[in-house]
């Protein structure tokens, strides 16, 4: 029997296809809607794309085991709806599967599809309801100190490896828009990692306006370099807001920048792009520009290095940079501070070897075959201390606490691609949950 229930449509579908996916049948079994036996061989695997729900299922349906693919709907009116009776994706369908039988449904080529009506059991429908109306974070909570340390392990160690995937996909975007240049791609995202957080996007799009050449054929003068760098992403000019206080050394940088745009035809961002706002004086990025300049002027970071380097902590040795001089005692111009050295700190050099060294060593490896290079990116965040915000705190105050980087990131992954998307019925702490409905006498 259907159940109208608070679950919106699209989550209801969804713990039907975790039913099915499971097996978790009624006591008598299934039966089609013309009354013959089914017996699921092979529930198929599911399909995220377009087209049916599961693929390559096995059921027996009578005397006969028919394979093919399987839709679920939670009426079976919604073939219909949803316009199968005329797509020929369809015409595979062995078994239509819906918690009401509410209409006949034939395929495109004409063919009649047998249909099963599958319940979804009482005690799992309300048991996933009390997760997904859960108000504290994370929803699972509750049953977390009593899971297994080692099975707690191994879904972090697969959500690591899912976060550096997801990464992967955005250094593989750089690298196309690079034209396949991996030593660009690398001080791209190299680039992006030195925004930390706030100000990345304005960094991603600083880097991607450097022409590697032209800045390459004045690399031996550290002013000049530091210059190109400030003065490319608008904070030399004189009326902007960023640059209010000004002084001598902002203007002969902005001398040298007036002699390298003219000469290079380079394009100015507009100083507006940078965020200040509840930033600490250390992030603001006059210093991490002038850090980056540092790197790019002593050549201590070419990507050859990155992707041979062993540990981390010899990645960490090869991004250490430090804004010296003018900026040991000032964070933006004409406004004087105390001495104060302006080195990447661990937790900076951490956060760099998380956000950029280690996706893009991993998609190196992917992009070339090499499942060392893989393998070397994640020992790399396990050698990495883990990352301090409230998302990391709050599993830890849950009692899951990250003991690396490579765990800090998981859970960062398991918080935004599922928790989020109150995906539970994907992740096997919610598995863990509604296991408890399923296994009760």
């Amino acid at each position: 029997m259907f159940h109208d229930t608070g679950l919106v449509p699209l989550v209801m579908e969804k713990l039907l296809h975790y039913v099915w996916l499971h097996k978790l049948f009624p006591p008598g079994g299934l039966t089609t809607d013309e009354g013959l036996p089914v017996d699921v061989v092979d529930p198929g695997l599911p399909n995220a794309n377009a087209g049916p729900d599961f693929a390559g299922a096995k059921v027996r349906i009578g005397p006969t085991l028919w394979a093919g693919d399987v839709e679920l709907h939670l009426r079976s009116s919604d073939w219909h709806r949803h316009g199968h009776d005329s797509d020929a994706a369809y015409n595979r369908v062995v078994l239509h599967v819906a918690e009401r039988i509410d209409a006949p449904v034939t395929t495109a080529a004409g063919e009649r599809v047998p249909q099963v009506a599958l319940p979804v059991p009482a005690e799992l429908r309300t048991h996933y309801e009390a997760l997904l109306a859960e108000e504290g974070f994370p929803p699972c909570r509750s049953i977390l100190p009593h899971v297994e340390r080692p099975a707690a392990r191994a879904w972090l160690t697969a959500l690591g490896v899912e976060r550096l995937e997801e990464k992967t996909q955005h250094v593989v975007d750089v690298l196309r828009r690079t034209g396949g240049d991996w030593e660009r791609t690398f001080f791209v995202v190299l680039a992006r990692a030195f925004g930390f957080g706030v100000n990345g996007t304005a960094f991603e799009e600083w880097a991607l306006g450097i022409e590697p050449s032209a800045v390459g054929k004045h690399r031996d003068d550290a002013l000049q370099v530091e210059a190109f760098f400030l003065g490319r992403a608008g904070l030399l000019e004189a009326g902007a807001a960023a640059t209010a206080h000004d002084d001598a050394y902002r203007r002969r940088l902005a001398g040298e920048y007036a002699f390298l745009s003219h000469k290079f035809g380079l394009e100015t961002m507009e100083a507006a792009r940078w965020k200040f706002l509840r930033l600490r004086p250390q992030n603001f990025p006059h210093v991490r520009l002038a850090q980056l300049a540092d790197l790019y002027h002593r050549r201590s970071c070419p990507l050859a290095a990155v992707l041979e380097a062993p540990r981390a902590a010899d990645v960490k040795k090869l991004l250490a940079a430090r804004a010296g001089g003018y900026w040991e005692t000032h964070y933006v111009f004409g406004r004087e501070s105390a001495p104060r050295g302006k080195t990447l700190s661990e937790a900076s050099l951490d956060g760099l070897v998380v956000n950029a060294a280690a996706p893009v060593l991993f998609a190196y490896g992917r992009r070339h075959g090499d499942e060392a290079r893989c393998e070397r990116a994640m020992e790399w965040l396990e050698q990495t201390r883990p990352e301090r915000n409230h998302v990391v705190d709050a599993w830890a105050a849950a009692g899951l606490t990250a003991d690396n980087a490579a765990e800090s990131q998981a859970l960062l992954c398991l918080s935004h691609r599922y928790c989020e998307r109150h995906d539970c019925l994907r992740c096997r702490f919610g598995a863990i949950w509604l296991r408890q409905a399923t296994t009760r006498p």
